[in-house]
Protein backbone atom coordinates (compact mmCIF):
# COMPACT_ATOMS: atom_id res chain seq x y z
CA UNK A 1 0.00 0.00 0.00
CA UNK A 2 1.50 3.52 -0.84
CA UNK A 3 -0.14 5.02 1.99
CA UNK A 4 -0.69 2.83 4.75
CA UNK A 5 -3.08 4.07 7.95
CA UNK A 6 -0.96 4.95 11.39
CA UNK A 7 -0.58 2.46 13.82
CA UNK A 8 -3.48 3.06 16.30
CA UNK A 9 -2.79 3.69 19.52
CA UNK A 10 -4.73 1.15 22.11
CA UNK A 11 -5.10 1.43 25.33
CA UNK A 12 -3.16 -1.42 26.16
CA UNK A 13 -0.33 -0.09 23.87
CA UNK A 14 -0.08 3.10 26.22
CA UNK A 15 0.10 1.35 29.18
CA UNK A 16 2.64 -0.82 28.13
CA UNK A 17 4.79 2.67 27.04
CA UNK A 18 4.01 3.80 30.74
CA UNK A 19 5.24 0.81 32.25
CA UNK A 20 8.22 1.44 30.19
CA UNK A 21 9.10 4.50 31.06
CA UNK A 22 8.85 4.22 35.02
CA UNK A 23 12.01 2.49 36.08
CA UNK A 24 10.20 1.01 39.14
CA UNK A 25 7.23 -0.53 36.80
CA UNK A 26 10.14 -2.09 34.71
CA UNK A 27 11.86 -3.44 37.40
CA UNK A 28 8.55 -4.95 38.75
CA UNK A 29 7.41 -6.21 35.42
CA UNK A 30 10.48 -7.99 34.83
CA UNK A 31 10.54 -9.38 38.16
CA UNK A 32 7.64 -10.65 37.68
CA UNK A 33 8.39 -12.11 34.69
CA UNK A 34 11.37 -14.26 35.92
CA UNK A 35 9.32 -15.62 38.95
CA UNK A 36 6.57 -16.95 36.35
CA UNK A 37 9.44 -18.32 34.70
CA UNK A 38 10.46 -20.75 37.54
CA UNK A 39 9.94 -23.92 37.60
CA UNK A 40 7.33 -25.38 39.56
CA UNK A 41 7.94 -27.29 43.26
CA UNK A 42 5.82 -30.39 41.26
CA UNK A 43 7.78 -29.99 38.23
CA UNK A 44 10.89 -30.29 40.35
CA UNK A 45 9.75 -33.18 42.66
CA UNK A 46 6.70 -34.83 41.19
CA UNK A 47 6.39 -38.11 43.42
CA UNK A 48 6.23 -35.92 46.73
CA UNK A 49 3.64 -33.80 45.18
CA UNK A 50 1.41 -37.13 43.71
CA UNK A 51 1.81 -38.55 47.18
CA UNK A 52 1.00 -35.27 49.13
CA UNK A 53 -2.04 -34.44 46.88
CA UNK A 54 -3.21 -38.48 47.13
CA UNK A 55 -2.60 -38.15 50.92
CA UNK A 56 -4.72 -34.33 51.13
CA UNK A 57 -7.47 -35.12 48.90
CA UNK A 58 -8.08 -38.79 50.60
CA UNK A 59 -7.81 -37.22 53.87
CA UNK A 60 -10.31 -34.20 53.30
CA UNK A 61 -12.81 -37.13 51.09
CA UNK A 62 -13.02 -39.27 54.37
CA UNK A 63 -13.79 -36.27 56.25
CA UNK A 64 -16.77 -34.98 54.23
CA UNK A 65 -18.09 -38.64 53.64
CA UNK A 66 -18.12 -39.22 57.59
CA UNK A 67 -20.10 -35.53 57.93
CA UNK A 68 -22.58 -36.44 55.62
CA UNK A 69 -22.91 -40.20 57.43
CA UNK A 70 -23.20 -38.20 60.56
CA UNK A 71 -25.69 -35.86 59.52
CA UNK A 72 -27.84 -38.81 57.97
CA UNK A 73 -27.82 -40.89 61.22
CA UNK A 74 -28.89 -37.35 62.84
CA UNK A 75 -31.98 -37.00 60.33
CA UNK A 76 -32.43 -40.91 60.60
CA UNK A 77 -32.93 -40.45 64.73
CA UNK A 78 -35.03 -37.35 64.07
CA UNK A 79 -32.44 -35.52 66.31
CA UNK A 80 -32.79 -31.62 65.71
CA UNK A 81 -29.39 -30.16 63.92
Amino acid sequence: MRNPEPVRRTPAGRLMDLVEAVPVLRAARRALWRRRDRSRFSERHPVVSAIVSFVVVAAVATVLVAGALYLFAKMQAGDPL
